[in-house]
């Protein structure tokens, strides 16, 4: 059995690469803080268990190509935590990503059995593959990223599709698609909130 392709880019997608089935897209970065640590690396994969990694080196985050999908409205996108990786992309390519999809608010409201909403949970739950976790904490700045780190990269983005599949499939089953698709479309909104120093306030709270 093959495993999965990655294809490696420098700074940009490569021309002629077209997502018609929407394009699930992950960030890697030096932390947490989108202000802080810097965009390493973008992986996107089109649900075709093919993944296609976009290095940065931390001088240029010209990228057109990929700035023009992000922004393209006839592509959806899917993340896990879209929150995270909206700011950090309105952040380092100046662009506004949308329409998007989150499975992690997708997980939360269609699942409501549980409280583990982590991509390593709904993949085991939801697909029976079990994806290691181990390089979440890794230098995403190296000049060369080593095979593990590539393949753990692309795990994060070769499954969202199948995970939306299954998780359309339970909004629908408790009714709850359109509150979904309200939440995804504040994304953008909750990620400039973020980015304006707002992150830790509820400014809808008393």
């Amino acid at each position: 059995m093959s495993g999965p392709k990655i294809k490696l880019h420098k700074g940009d997608l490569p021309a002629g690469l077209t997502f018609p089935k929407g394009v699930a897209i992950d960030t890697e970065t030096l932390g947490l803080k989108p202000h802080r640590d810097r965009l390493c690396l973008v992986q996107l994969s089109g649900g075709d268990g093919t993944a296609h990694l976009v290095q940065f080196d931390g001088k240029s985050y010209e990228a057109p190509r990929l700035k023009a999908l992000l922004a393209d409205a006839a592509t959806l996108k899917i993340f896990h935590f879209a929150r995270f990786d909206v700011a950090v992309l309105q952040q380092y390519l100046g662009v506004t990503t949308g329409p998007l999809y989150c499975t992690k608010i997708a997980s939360k409201l269609a699942r409501t059995y549980t409280d583990r909403h982590g991509l390593k949970d709904l993949v085991g739950e939801l697909l029976g593959i079990e994806i290691s976790k181990q390089q979440q904490s890794s230098d995403w700045a190296a000049a060369n990223l080593s095979d593990s780190q590539k393949a753990y990269a692309a795990n994060d983005v070769l499954h969202l599709h199948e995970i939306k599949t299954k998780l359309d499939a339970m909004l629908a089953r408790s009714d709850r698609q359109e509150l979904a698709e309200s939440a995804f479309s504040f994304l953008p909104t909750r990620a400039r909130l973020d980015l304006a120093g707002f992150e830790d306030d509820d400014i809808f709270a008393h």
